[in-house]
């Protein structure tokens, strides 16, 4: 009985001993000098292990090393024979420190290159946006059109996005994917952008005497309210009759917030342009491109540091107020450590000039930007605005007339020089278009133009939720408009970020009122009728 059990050990070990041979020098040059070599037994179909060394065994070994290879499958976890030794342990812990390297390393220039690429996506999309507003305005001042220019770009955009949406849908999504980081960066930037007529408020005001300062601040905070009513009561009177129900919105993405090395940027930026320009007033030519960099950065700052205030702070000290507070500290830290006086760097801020820009005259720049994003904004919500489409073009139309027409009634019955009445006149309506308003009247002031469409933002920002409830607008449509079609995009930020909800129809309101604002003043009747009673 024992002999063919000795035979089949015999030819086994023979087999293993001559594998064992062959592998011998296949794995002498590799860092795993004892690597285990598997084979099946044929009869068991159990798995043999050797070390790659033919002279660790010999003929008269061959029976122990067979009994010992089937104790260890027997015995299994309890038999040590199969574990790595130090040297192979050392080499797969380097293998998988590389390989770990190697995938961090893929990683970060992955990132690093996803990050180069949106920057320029940003800096083509943008740059696109601001080269189209520039040269539209340019072709309108050649042929003396009064009409605003920016407007007419809006209306071509989204008239090319609707054709494109009938007949090849792809490409007008590709078209919005496309403008999408243009359309965050001015979502994220638009209230820095009305910050200048604040800055230089100083200046703008200096003439106005006391008594029509305080009939203008009432016929703003008043028609504010007024404005507030008429939409809202329009619209709420509208969806009873035609009885729409309410759908779901296209979601509108939000901007990020500021990120930590943004402010140390900035507040680098600041710090280094302010030391050079008291040194060397005029080293980039101008003391307005010298002011430039720090007037600017510090805007910027006080605009980041307003935006990170509680909620509660906000409803007091609003993040425009912060921002143009921070200006003017550093328009006056300036004017007296370098002698030149206030006045002068604030003149430096906002000089109206293309060839001599100061820090002002770059962020209101983007203004027309504003008005093309409309177009993006519109079209995005074109089912929402198709699908109530009566609340809000009626309360919309309404609201524009009775904000344009009581303006000018009311200016005349408290005795407001029809000049200060005609500057604002547009008072309901981003800046961006207010100043294209008033260029169709002789004499207004601009810079009162854009401080009152402040004015009246910030008083839209701090009660228009509290004065919602008050009237008890509980519907999303009438809060929205209502809120857009009297305080414009700062009511329209305030609002939205407690209920989103009423966020597409304050985005459509807010668009709609400066059109339907800029179309009315555009037609000659309806400008020489508000002449009339302006007196």
């Amino acid at each position: 009985m024992a002999t063919p059990f000795l035979t089949t050990s015999t030819t086994l070990s023979l087999s293993l001993s001559t594998h064992l041979h062959r592998l011998s020098s296949s794995l002498s040059s590799t860092c795993f000098p004892f690597k285990p070599n598997l084979h099946r037994d044929r009869g068991n179909s159990s798995l043999l292990a050797s070390y790659g060394n033919p002279h660790l065994f010999n003929h008269e070994d061959h029976h122990s090393t067979y009994k010992s290879l089937l104790s260890t499958r027997v015995l299994g976890p309890k038999s040590n024979f199969l574990q790595m030794d130090p040297s192979e342990t050392s080499c797969s812990r380097e293998i998988l420190v590389k390989s770990s390297a190697s995938d961090s390393s893929n990683t970060v220039i992955s990132t690093l290159s996803q990050k180069v690429f949106g920057v320029l996506h940003l800096v083509v999309s943008l740059g696109i946006v601001l080269a189209m507003d520039k040269f539209l305005k340019q072709a309108f001042v050649a042929a003396a059109i009064k009409f605003p220019s920016a407007l007419f770009g809006m209306f071509c955009i989204f008239s090319v996005l609707v054709i494109l949406d009938t007949t090849i849908p792809a490409a007008a999504t590709s078209l919005m994917n496309f403008f999408e980081p243009a359309l965050m960066f001015i979502q994220r930037w638009l209230p820095l952008f009305y910050v200048p007529a604040l800055v230089v408020l100083p200046l703008s005001v200096r003439d106005i005497p006391a008594a029509s300062g305080l009939k203008i601040c009432f016929i703003i905070a008043g028609g504010w309210l007024a404005s507030l009513c008429v939409a809202g009561f329009t619209a709420i009177a509208i969806r009873k009759i035609v009885k729409t129900e309410m759908v779901d919105a296209e979601p509108m993405a939000k901007p990020s917030s500021f990120a930590p090395i943004e402010f140390w940027t900035w507040g680098g930026i600041f710090l280094a342009s302010f030391v050079s320009a008291i040194f060397y007033p005029t080293a980039l030519g101008t003391t307005a491109r010298t002011c430039l960099p720090f007037l600017l950065a510090s805007t910027v700052l006080g605009y980041m540091v307003g935006s990170g205030l509680p909620s509660a702070v906000k409803k007091v000290f609003h993040p425009i107020i912060c921002c143009a507070l921070s200006a003017d500290l550093a328009a006056v830290a300036f004017g007296y450590i370098s002698q030149s006086g206030v006045d002068a760097v604030l003149g430096d801020y906002l000089t109206k000039v293309s060839s001599n820009p100061g820090a002002g005259d770059i962020l209101m720049g983007f203004l027309g930007s504003v008005i093309l994003s409309f177009a993006f904004s519109m079209f995005k919500q074109r089912k929402l605005v198709k699908r109530h489409a009566a609340e809000i073009f009626i309360s919309i139309i309404l609201s524009s007339l009775f904000s344009l027409y009581s303006t000018a009634l009311v200016g005349r019955l408290v005795g407001l020089e029809p000049s200060l009445t005609v500057s604002i006149l547009p008072r309901c309506i981003t800046v961006a278009l207010a100043l294209s308003i008033v260029s169709l009247f002789e004499g207004a002031n601009s810079s009162l133009t854009a401080a009152a469409v402040v004015v009246t933002g910030l008083i839209g920002a701090n009660f228009v939720q509290a004065t919602l409830d008050k009237l008890r607008f509980r519907d999303p449509i009438a809060r929205g408009i209502a809120t857009a079609s009297s305080a414009h995009g700062l009511g329209t930020a305030a609002l939205s970020a407690k209920e989103p909800e009423a966020l597409p129809f304050c985005a459509i309101a807010y668009g709609l009122t400066g059109i339907f604002g800029s179309l009315f003043c555009s037609v000659p009747v309806i400008r020489q009728s508000l002449l009339a009673i302006v007196g």
